[in-house]
């Protein structure tokens, strides 16, 4: 358990590593930088500002300072919201962004492996046919069109729900019925698959043969052996929420995290975008390493040693 532990600490450090150093070069191979474009500034004014930002220097020297700079926490200066630093900016939007997120892919797993647990029951049935049309629109049409939908009728022509803004709680519900509808779509077909193969199994058919009811023999042998591929999907589309966050949050004027990082891009502001991709790419990791914990408590056979029992 300890060296499976380590050996996976150790891969994880190495992968952001790797995720820091293309981030770092790949923002670095434009031509120009977050300067060329600046209006009304001096020669003078424009070489300090290079200074400051270190942009002057050789790209490994601005390479080796910002590796240093990380090991000590310091994410660095912002270049498009002056006076802040990248850690600022990250403390005062992810807390909306998460908000947000936490919701969608709460309601997206316990919907979607509900209905896809009752599609897989009643298979060939009209609530299987209803689910997996759900499943397909819901994976088919983009989560930016979705919420241009969502804007147009529940909040400009019937009125409901505020159409943009951040404050309130009706505020919240269609960015997050925006970001959940996706990724409850693959957990609803993920489980409706996994689900109907476990039905199939000759341990479920000696359970009923011994007198077990259906629904004792779903709740307790059935959906504990089929979440187990439902919980491979939830690191992925945990990260797909983040991301798909970016486009939600623009378009619904919520000033989380998303909407910095894209303002970010628009004006290559350099330290902003490492940071959030750093910040962003650490919680996948360890989304991915919780997940793969998760294995060993819903399935006993699963051993974190990398060890058959």
């Amino acid at each position: 358990m300890v060296r499976y532990l380590l050996r996976r600490l150790m891969w994880m450090v190495i992968t952001l590593w790797v995720i820091i150093t293309l981030t770092f070069l790949l923002m670095h191979a434009i031509p120009g930088n977050p300067l060329s474009n600046a209006q009304n500034m001096t020669p003078a004014i424009f070489k300090n500002m290079m200074h400051y930002y270190h942009l002057d220097e050789p790209l490994s020297v601005q390479y080796l300072d910002y590796l240093r700079s990380l090991l000590e926490g310091n994410l660095g200066p912002s270049i498009e919201w002056q006076n802040q630093t990248v850690n600022s900016i990250i403390g005062q939007g992810f807390p909306i962004s998460m908000q947000i997120g936490l919701w969608a892919i709460a309601i997206s797993f316990i919907l979607g492996t509900f209905l896809g647990a009752v599609a897989a029951v009643y298979q060939h049935g009209f609530v299987d046919y209803g689910a997996m049309i759900f499943a397909v629109l819901g994976i088919s049409v983009p989560n930016f069109v979705l919420a241009t939908l969502l804007i147009n009728y529940l909040g400009v022509q019937w009125g409901i729900l505020p159409a943009a803004g951040w404050g309130t709680a009706a505020q919240e519900v269609m960015p997050i019925i925006a970001l959940a509808v996706t990724p409850m779509a693959y957990f609803a077909r993920m489980m409706r698959t996994s689900m109907l193969e476990v039905l199939s199994q000759d341990f479920i058919r000696t359970a009923r043969a011994k007198g077990l009811s259906l629904g004792l023999v779903i709740w307790k042998h059935t959906i504990r052996n089929s979440v187990l591929p439902v919980l491979t999907l939830l690191g992925p589309l945990a990260a797909y929420v983040l991301t798909g966050s970016f486009i939600i949050e623009k378009i619904f004027g919520i000033p989380g995290l998303g909407q910095m990082y894209v303002t970010a891009i628009q004006n290559r502001d350099y330290p902003t975008i490492l940071g959030t991709t750093i910040f962003f790419s650490t919680i996948l990791i360890v989304i991915l390493f919780l997940v793969d914990i998760a294995y060993a408590y819903v399935d006993p056979r699963i051993q974190l040693t990398g060890r058959k029992a």
